[in-house]
């Protein structure tokens, strides 16, 4: 790179920079969406909107107007129409102090406010009556986030009009004043109306509309409306804070240029944003097509060719290229946990004691505990068909439900919150199940009588199910761990009381993190107002695949080991992004 690199060249010489910066999102839930966003583009969307309002994007030309004549046909339109009753004549605004500038401007420039140079405040209501069933109608919602693009034109028609709105031309730039939307602007290209989240901005003499609208979008006037705004529940930015909002002026012909140059990177942005999610699909489906042929049966070669140990040696010739991402190492860590279920994880040993004869010894103290009358009788559940099975398992396994294995099932304890005091004892809530273990850091303590702690008293290897939250969420597990004081359990979460002699409650809590069983939560929940719930019934019929006791344990062993290999692999990947964000700041402090 040169020694002192132009703002061109610091943009499109360092592309593999801006492109290899990906920010990863949180992966908790079984959601679909984006997990990740491309931190160096939205960097270099950024840097371009600042470079072009501080004079740096496009070259100055001495034969350029200057901004103040600009300016003043600005003032004179103004008097103009003041004097025509046409508008109102508003409080003066102060003068700039040069405390105030953010930035140093180039010749021919000049500082000006909001307030001199917009009506902006200064809108018509419309009602009701002023609407055709043709009318635009837009709201926040229609317009994208970090381009402002127009996602959606709904009219009238389409579209309940609850409230007053604001009356819009085309040709007015319209800006979203609620944050955290403070970066959505967009000029309309025909009449409409928004709803009052959204203010439209007429601009005064030859002020350029797409200028305008960049200006807003630029970093330096984000920061001053997210400092500006008002308000706990739906901040926003008052008028006369943003009437005293600083403009970036340039001269009418260099904004000119300044709009196309503009345009023509952010295209460049798009195409670079479009071929990197490209890029990271197809890779991502290269390691799902992989994994998924790991788990097919034995000797079935119909989608990839070969069997177990081909599919595999496949995947290790290439295992550095193929996992290089937070999602290929999530799926590999989900694939881990399906071959482990699939008993395709350990060897098996002919040695090991029958799953069938685990079953036999379960089935006998369970009897004996409902005889003792420790446990009530449940209802029995349904034998699983041979068509309900989802994959043949190796000698010495079977079949169950997953209520069979377990002593009993319990919804928590509900409280009103005024029992919730430092007093109490630790209350788990859905919040301290956090990848199949228990998350202590912010536990609630609750006072409860020796009643309920009686029957909410939670043991070491008991499973906490957490049976109401998002429907991405719901359904996920914990192991109860040994503590030195007691604990319960709140009422959006069941305990669940496995037969700890005859199994492992680490392997009953690996199996419901594996996809077979996050299917069947995701089968059972039913949402309403936003959240979705499982019960108990639901929780005992998922088919669940039972290894010898010996295999339980040498499965738990080897999932410990490989995830921990995983998430070493998942922390050097994040220290390499780490460092592409930062190359990334550091090219736009550079430029700037």
């Amino acid at each position: 790179m040169p020694l002192n690199p132009s703002p061109k060249q610091l943009i499109t010489d360092n592309l593999d920079i801006w492109t290899a910066a990906i920010e990863q999102k949180s992966t908790a839930g079984r959601g679909s969406s984006k997990k990740y966003s491309l931190h160096g583009i939205k960097k270099l969307r950024e840097l371009i909107l600042e470079l072009a309002v501080r004079g740096k994007l496009v070259p100055q030309d001495p034969n350029d107007e200057p901004a103040f004549i600009l300016l003043d046909r600005i003032a004179t339109e103004k008097a103009q129409l003041i004097k025509d009753k046409k508008i109102k004549k508003q409080k003066p605004l102060p003068e700039i102090r040069e405390d105030e500038k953010p930035f140093e401007l180039p010749n021919g420039w000049e500082w000006c406010r909001l307030g001199e140079s917009t009506d902006y405040g200064v809108c018509d209501k419309a009602e009701s009556s002023d609407v055709t069933s043709e009318t635009w109608v837009l709201e926040l919602e229609d317009v994208e986030k970090a381009t402002s693009k127009l996602l959606k034109k709904i009219r009238y028609k389409d579209r309940e009009f609850k409230s007053s709105k604001n009356r819009f031309n085309e040709g007015d730039v319209i800006y979203g004043k609620l944050r955290p939307y403070l970066d959505k602007v967009l000029i309309a290209d025909e009449a409409g109306v928004c709803t009052t989240e959204m203010i439209p901005i007429k601009s005064y003499g030859d002020l350029i509309a797409e200028y305008l609208r960049l200006i807003m979008k630029s970093p330096y006037f984000i920061v001053y409306a997210n400092e500006s705004t008002h308000g706990m529940n739906l901040p926003r930015m008052g008028t006369d804070k943003a009437r005293m909002a600083l403009l970036a002026l340039a001269p009418l012909q260099e904004q000119h240029r300044i709009v196309a140059k503009v345009d023509e990177l952010m295209s460049l942005c798009d195409a670079l944003e479009a071929q990197t999610e490209s890029s990271i699909s197809a890779h991502q489906t290269l390691v799902t097509t992989l994994l998924d042929a790991l788990l097919l049966p034995t000797g079935d070669s119909s989608s990839t060719g070969g069997d177990f140990q081909d599919n595999w040696q496949r995947i290790s010739e290439h295992f550095d290229t193929l996992f290089t991402t937070t999602a290929s190492i999530d799926a590999l860590k989900q694939t881990i946990l399906q071959l482990a279920v699939m008993g395709k994880l350990v060897p098996q040993d002919p040695n090991d004691e029958l799953a069938s004869k685990l079953l036999e010894r379960i089935a006998a103290e369970k009897a004996q505990l409902i005889k003792d009358k420790k446990i009530k009788k449940q209802k029995p559940l349904l034998e699983i068909t041979e068509d309900e099975k989802p994959f043949e398992l190796p000698e010495g396994w079977e079949w169950v439900r997953f209520g069979i294995l377990f002593k009993s099932f319990s919804n928590g304890l509900y409280k009103p919150a005024k029992f919730y005091t430092d007093a109490g004892v630790i209350s788990l809530r859905m919040y301290n199940i956090q990848n199949g273990c228990i998350d202590f850091n912010a536990a609630k303590r609750v006072e409860v009588v020796s009643k309920e702690l009686e029957q909410f008293t939670l043991e070491a290897g008991d499973l906490l199910i957490n049976r109401v939250n998002s429907k991405e969420l719901v359904g996920k597990t914990a192991i109860i761990p040994k503590t030195e004081e007691p604990l319960v359990y709140e009422s959006m979460n069941m305990r669940a009381k496995p037969f700890k002699r005859f199994l492992s409650s680490e392997y009953l809590n690996l199996f419901m993190m594996t996809g077979i069983a996050q299917e069947s939560i995701s089968a059972f929940a039913k949402e309403a107002i936003g959240q979705a719930s499982i019960n108990q019934g639901q929780v005992n019929s998922i088919k669940t695949p039972l290894p010898p006791l010996e295999e339980q344990h040498r499965i738990v062993s080897k999932i410990d080991e490989l995830m921990a290999l995983c998430d070493s692999l998942k922390a050097r990947l994040t220290d390499a992004q780490t460092t592409q964000q930062h190359l990334a700041d550091a090219l736009v402090k550079e430029a700037l």
